[in-house]
């Protein structure tokens, strides 16, 4: 109990005074919106018809298997048929949430959208423990409703009254019970997503409310985009998947065409294109750093990446690329704000790898939120490229989000030249345990596919010291012994060498890509006790 209770003030000392009122009011009982009455006249729509920006990567389901009640979120397909039946509470929170985003919408004709919709007005009226209902799922529906409806479909919604009338009755009470519900509690990315809600509806509607919805959205975007989007264009909580969704924001901000929105979102706009582009691999999508899935949200348009090495010295995420399909990224950056890390991982010094196209070395990924074994493998040390001391994880993780004591990094140096880059950086996240150890990384990249790795660990009393490299699952090991192996892979192969480490061997391990996607790899793991290590691992292209 006295453990549990230190966790507790660790993890909550970090907290902004703003988040612990919030989280003691959200307890309070909530008021939602009475019964739909009479439906109210739609204001005049201030956007003319057009195309807004789709939020999702891709389709999991045809519009044949929507339509024919099969719906598939975070890689579970589940027959729930359609409409939907919305108030399923046997399935995962995330599913649920998805599934009231209303993004498959986007993957319907008009006539198939407006069904579900006028269905779900009907059939999921507000109430409390309904996940609809929470202030995250209405600001992407609110999005989705309006971009979708009064921007692709404008025309038709508009001439179809009987619809328009409901559709903008019930915008008009989820936007109510939002602008009284703000994630306080939870800022960051929550918090710009009502932010935004809020300001695409009032640019939306010539309507006593949605000029204070404007007015309230912007007023937010004013406070929150300055401090979530850092000088290098990454978003302050470090996922390349939520630097995808900030880049999608900024996109519908700038498509709504206020000029309010439009001048908010314009300074940032090339600069998050830019961060998410260093976070790409070869093969287009992201690097899977902290809470990142591949297939959740869309990318921008590809363009070709310039050789050479990349810093986002604010972003702490560091590497290079070649016109040869290698690249490297580098993690020496904190696990987000101090006050919301609950999408980092312990992964302080890890890094991803692909050669001539092909990933090689993976970071293990996300599959779910759910609070569970998987959930706690894949924000553990253990799961990324990095150094476990003790056997212990490099932040205190509890929960599904949670964290109280976690690593810093200090003493970064970053050096480049025209292909070449040297990164070194430490930490004391370890320093609670017997020892105190503290561990120190250097990373040597050459730009003709060659990275040095290089590890300190330092303790007042041997300490088990363990790296690992967690593989691709297309790549195949062989020739493991004292001092190296080699790899293969789609298209080629390199080598794997290291010296200092005491013992290797090759274990089994779970990748996860996607959400709801847990695949067998398999990870070289490297181990030594000692109280002063210095030893290297290099890999390089054949």
């Amino acid at each position: 109990m006295f453990d549990a209770t230190l966790r507790l003030l660790r993890t909550i000392r970090p907290l902004r005074t703003a988040q612990l009122v919030a989280q003691v009011r959200r307890r309070l009982p909530k008021r939602y919106p009475g019964p739909v009455g009479e439906l109210e006249p739609t204001p005049e729509v201030r956007w003319r018809p057009q195309d807004f920006p789709a939020p999702t990567a891709e389709a999991d389901d045809s519009e044949g298997e929507t339509l024919a009640g099969r719906l598939s979120f975070v890689g579970r397909k589940e027959a729930i048929g359609f409409p939907p039946s919305w108030n399923r509470r046997d399935l995962p929170r995330l599913w649920l949430y998805n599934l009231h985003y209303h993004e498959f919408l986007w993957h319907l004709g008009y006539d198939g959208a407006r069904t579900a919709v006028e269905d779900w007005i009907a059939r999921y009226p507000p109430g409390a423990g309904k996940p609809g209902w929470e202030a995250y799922p209405i600001s992407l529906r609110l999005v989705n409703w309006c971009t979708l409806f009064f921007g692709r479909h404008g025309a038709r919604t508009q001439a179809d009254g009987a619809f328009c009338r409901a559709l903008w009755t019930s915008i008009r009470d989820q936007a109510r019970h939002l602008e009284r519900n703000l994630e306080w509690h939870l800022m960051a990315n929550h918090l710009l997503e009502n932010a935004v809600a809020l300001a695409v509806v009032g640019s939306c509607f010539r309507h006593r409310d949605a000029d204070r919805w404007l007015d309230k959205g912007s007023t937010l975007l004013e406070r929150e985009l300055p401090e979530q989007i850092l000088a290098d264009g990454g978003h302050y909580e470090r996922s390349p998947m939520y630097q995808c969704r900030v880049l999608h924001d900024l996109r519908v901000l700038m498509a709504t065409r206020e000029p309010s929105l439009t001048a908010l979102a314009a300074p940032y706009v090339t600069a998050a294109t830019g961060a998410l582009r260093a976070m790409t691999h070869p093969d287009g999508d992201i690097a899977l750093l902290n809470d990142s899935a591949l297939g959740v949200y869309p990318m921008p348009d590809p363009v070709p990446h310039d050789p050479g090495p990349f810093a986002l010295h604010e972003t702490g995420y560091y590497g290079a690329r070649t016109s040869a399909g290698d690249y490297v990224i580098c993690d020496a950056g904190p696990m987000g704000p101090d006050y919301q890390p609950g999408h980092g991982h312990a992964d302080l010094f890890s890094f991803e790898l692909s050669f001539g196209g092909s990933r090689v070395v993976v970071d293990s990924g996300v599959s779910t939120y759910e609070p569970g074994t998987m959930r706690d493998y894949c924000r553990s040390t253990r799961a990324h490229n990095t150094v476990e001391i003790g056997g212990a994880d490099q932040a205190e993780l509890w929960g599904a989000f949670r964290v109280g004591r976690r690593a810093v990094p200090s003493a970064v140096d970053w050096r480049q030249s025209q292909s070449h880059f040297t990164l070194a950086a430490e930490h004391g996240g370890y320093g609670h345990l017997p020892g105190s150890p503290r561990h120190r990384r250097c990373f040597a990249w050459q730009g003709l596919g060659v990275l040095t790795i290089t590890d300190q660990v330092s303790a007042t009393r041997a300490v088990d010291a363990v790296a690992r490299l967690h593989l691709h699952p297309d790549c195949q090991v062989e020739g493991l012994a004292d001092g190296g192996c080699t790899l293969g892979f789609p298209g080629g192969g390199a080598d794997i060498s290291w010296d200092g480490w005491q013992d290797a061997e090759l274990t089994d391990s779970t990748y996860c890509p996607r959400f709801g996607v847990e695949t067998a790899n398999r990870c070289l793991v490297l181990s030594s006790r000692v109280a002063m290590l210095e030893a290297r691992i290099r890999l390089q292209k054949h």
